[in-house]
């Protein structure tokens, strides 16, 4: 039976492989990807798709007209996130803003 040191260094060899075989296949795909590109005259777009902005992109940032406000003292809420303290517990129908 292998001691520690052994099964290390065992590992330590299968990794090393494992590396170069990776690098070598995906060399092998690379070359075989350009190859195609170049025959059939592909451009990235055609490859990949065309960017699009996803939907979350465009409302991040995006600032949100207030839908509750506390009387008392005039502080808003949108809406979104975590209620405020001046909310919690209470119906919020009787804080909308009309």
């Amino acid at each position: 039976m292998a001691n520690l040191q052994e099964l290390l260094a065992q590992r330590e060899a299968l990794e090393k492989q494992i590396a170069e075989q990776r690098k070598s296949e995906m060399d092998t795909a690379l070359n075989k990807v350009r190859e195609l590109v170049k025959e059939f005259g592909l451009t990235e777009s055609d490859v990949f798709g065309k960017n699009k902005p996803t939907t979350s992109s465009k409302a991040a940032g995006k600032k949100v007209a207030p839908k509750y406000r506390d009387p008392a003292t005039g502080n808003t809420w949108t809406g979104r996130g975590i209620a405020p303290k001046w909310l919690q517990g209470k119906d919020k129908a009787q804080f909308l803003i009309a």
